[in-house]
């Protein structure tokens, strides 16, 4: 009797699947997309198959969506990394692997120095208005005692 070639087992289903993001890694600009590192990890598949599933086309470097495939964010040039929106992620888990549970999570950084600075300078700055909101009420009753005309001329 021969084995079964891979693509006639049944595709294998797992219970649940979680997308972590961390906004410190992702950029402000790419939304907090996911690398094929991180597709690999939240799928459990290998880095091979997750290049397997992905709508790729040597000839077109943004093909039309694909709802069978894990289709990237667009790209402007052939060399830049694939980039996956987190909902395509859990979409391509659910649809099409039949995960039946799937997460998208996104993890708070820890606080690093560049945070802890612009922390202290923001209590700073509200410190400094808070100080100047007390000053303004005293200046303006300064310059009310010294517009009253009930005290005698020199």
């Amino acid at each position: 009797m021969f084995p079964r070639s891979v693509e006639s087992l049944p595709p294998r289903v797992q219970s649940s699947v979680e997308i972590a993001l961390d906004p410190a890694v992702a950029s402000s600009d790419a939304e907090a997309l996911v690398g094929i590192d991180e597709v690999q990890k939240s799928l459990n598949r290998s880095r091979a198959s997750v290049y397997r599933y992905t709508n790729t086309d040597p000839r077109n470097l943004n093909p039309p969506f694909n709802p069978r495939k894990l289709n990237p964010e667009y790209r402007s040039d052939q060399k830049d990394p694939l980039l996956f929106h987190p909902n395509e992620v859990a979409r391509f888990a659910k649809d099409v692997l039949r995960i039946k549970e799937v997460t998208v999570e996104v993890l708070n950084s820890p606080s690093t120095a560049t945070q802890q600075m612009l922390a202290a300078i923001l209590d700073e700055l509200k410190e400094i208005r808070s100080h100047l909101e007390g000053l303004d009420h005293s200046t303006s009753d300064l310059t009310a005692r010294r517009d009253r005309q009930d005290r005698p001329a020199a």
